[in-house]
C-alpha cells in the first residue's frame, strides 16, 4: 500500500527565493557602507599633465627682466632759455667734456645784462665821488680845528693876563669876566668841532661802506647775468654718449626744459623690474644672475626703487665682477633673481592648476591601479618659477596631475 510522504520546507523554489534575496540584500548592504558614492568624471589620460611628487632644494628665486642701462646718466637741462640759433651735434654721437653743442639767443637776458652793467658802472663813480667828496670835507673840519685852537690859544693868553690884572685891582671886574666867558665859549665851541667832526667822520665810513656792499651786490649781479649770457652756449658737462638731443634750430627753449641726455659708457647696470608682491623681500645686496654670450654673470642690487607704477617697481642691479664684454646699451635679458638661500623641500611643479585651486587642493594619482586620480587637500609654501613648496598633504614619489582643472567641475574623482 501506499504511505504518504512527509512535504519538505527547502524546496529548490524556495532556495533560489532565499539565495536571491540574501544576494540583493548584500550588495544593497555593501552598496550602503562600502560603495564609492564620491562624484566621479572620466578623462583622458593622454590630455592632462601628471607630474612627481619630488624631494630637492628649493631655489627661492624669482624671473625677470632687465635691461642694460648706462651706470652713469647725465641730463641736460637748459640753465637759460632762448631760441636755438645753431646745433652742433646729433643724438647717438660721442662728445667730450667741454664740447659746444648748442648756441642759444636770448635778447631779454642781454638787455638785463647791459642794464646791471651800467648800474655798477654808475654806482663806481658815485663811490669815487664820494670818496673825493668825503675826503675835501675831512680836509675842511680839520682846517677848522687848527683855526679854533690857534684862537683858543690867543684868547688863553688874554685870559691869564687878565685874571693877573683883575687881581691886582688894575682892570675892572667887567673886563675880567668878558676874557673869562670869550675863552671858556671859544672852549667849548672846539669841544662841539671835535664831536662834530667824530660824528661826520662816522657817517662818512658809513656811506662808504653802504655804497660799497651796494657795489658789490650789483657786480655779483652782473656775474650772474655773465654767466647766464655764457648758458646760452651750451656745452657737455662729461664726455659720453649723447643719447638723444630732441630740439631743433628755430626752436624755443624754456629755462629749466630738459633737452637731451649724455650716457657715461664707463660702466654699465641693469634696470630691472619686480612684481609687487616682492617689494618687501628685494633689498640691496641680493644677488643673481643672467646669461650672456653662453656664459653666467653675476648681479647685484645697489638700488630700489620704491614706487610702484602698474603693480611693478624697479631696481638697479650692477655687475660686482665687471662689466661683460660687449653688453650694449638697450639690451634686455631674463635674470634669475635671488630671494634667499636654497633649502631642501618636498616639491611639485608649477603648473595650470593652481589658478583654479588656489594650491589649496590637488588631484592625486592612485598607486595601485594608476586609472584614478583622488581629490586631496594640501598646502604650499613659496614658489619658484619652477616649483612650488609642499607644507603639507603630499609625499615624495606620489604623482598629481599639474595641468589645468577648469574642465573638471566639483568632481572629486577622476577616471583614466
Amino acid at each position: 500500500m501506499d504511505r504518504t510522504l512527509p512535504k519538505r520546507f527547502w524546496t529548490s523554489q524556495r532556495l533560489i527565493l532565499s539565495g536571491g534575496s540574501a544576494l540583493l540584500i548584500g550588495l544593497l548592504a555593501y552598496t550602503f557602507f562600502f560603495a564609492d558614492r564620491r562624484s566621479k568624471l572620466n578623462v583622458e589620460k593622454d590630455k592632462i599633465t601628471i607630474s612627481n611628487v619630488s624631494t630637492g632644494p628649493f631655489e627661492d628665486f624669482i624671473a625677470v627682466t632687465g635691461v642694460v642701462q648706462p651706470l652713469k646718466t647725465i641730463r641736460l637741462d637748459a640753465i637759460a632759455g632762448g631760441y636755438v640759433t645753431q646745433k652742433l651735434v646729433e643724438g647717438g654721437s660721442m662728445v667730450k667734456q667741454g664740447e659746444i653743442l648748442l648756441r642759444l639767443e636770448n635778447q631779454n637776458l642781454k638787455l638785463t645784462f647791459l642794464q646791471q652793467e651800467t648800474e655798477a658802472s654808475r654806482l663806481v663813480n658815485d663811490l669815487q665821488n664820494t670818496r673825493q667828496r668825503l675826503k675835501v670835507e675831512r680836509y675842511q673840519l680839520r682846517r677848522t680845528l687848527s683855526e679854533l685852537d690857534y684862537q683858543l690859544e690867543q684868547l688863553k693868553d688874554t685870559y691869564d693876563r687878565q685874571a693877573k690884572l683883575f687881581a691886582d685891582k688894575v682892570i675892572s671886574e667887567q673886563d675880567y669876566l668878558k676874557a673869562k666867558r670869550d675863552y671858556e665859549g671859544l672852549n667849548e665851541r672846539r669841544k662841539i668841532e671835535i664831536e662834530s667832526q667824530k660824528y661826520q667822520d662816522e657817517n662818512a665810513k658809513t656811506q662808504i661802506r653802504q655804497l660799497e656792499e651796494t657795489l658789490f651786490r650789483t657786480q655779483k649781479n652782473v656775474s650772474l647775468w655773465q654767466q647766464t649770457l655764457e648758458n646760452l652756449v651750451v656745452k657737455a658737462p662729461v664726455s659720453g654718449m649723447l643719447s638723444t638731443m630732441d630740439v631743433e634750430v628755430g626752436s624755443n627753449i624754456n629755462q629749466g626744459q630738459n633737452i637731451g641726455q649724455i650716457d657715461d659708457l664707463n660702466g654699465f647696470k641693469m634696470r630691472v623690474g619686480v612684481d609687487e608682491h616682492y617689494i618687501s623681500r628685494v633689498f640691496p645686496g641680493l644677488k643673481g644672475s643672467f646669461e650672456f654670450n653662453g656664459k653666467t654673470h653675476e648681479l647685484e642690487i645697489k638700488r630700489v626703487y620704491p614706487e610702484v607704477k602698474s603693480g611693478r617697481f624697479e631696481v638697479d642691479m650692477t655687475f660686482p665682477t665687471g662689466t661683460p664684454e660687449g653688453i650694449k646699451r638697450g639690451q634686455s635679458s631674463p635674470i634669475q633673481l635671488e630671494l634667499g638661500k636654497a633649502a631642501k623641500a618636498t616639491l611639485i611643479p608649477v603648473g595650470g592648476f593652481f589658478s583654479d585651486t588656489g594650491g589649496n587642493w590637488v588631484y592625486v594619482v592612485d598607486k595601485s591601479s594608476g586609472k584614478r586620480a583622488v581629490k586631496r587637500n594640501i598646502t604650499l609654501g613659496r614658489k619658484n618659477p619652477e616649483f612650488y613648496e609642499v607644507l603639507e598633504g603630499l609625499q615624495p614619489g606620489e604623482q598629481v596631475i599639474t595641468s589645468s582643472y577648469e574642465n573638471f567641475g566639483d568632481n572629486e574623482v577622476l577616471e583614466f
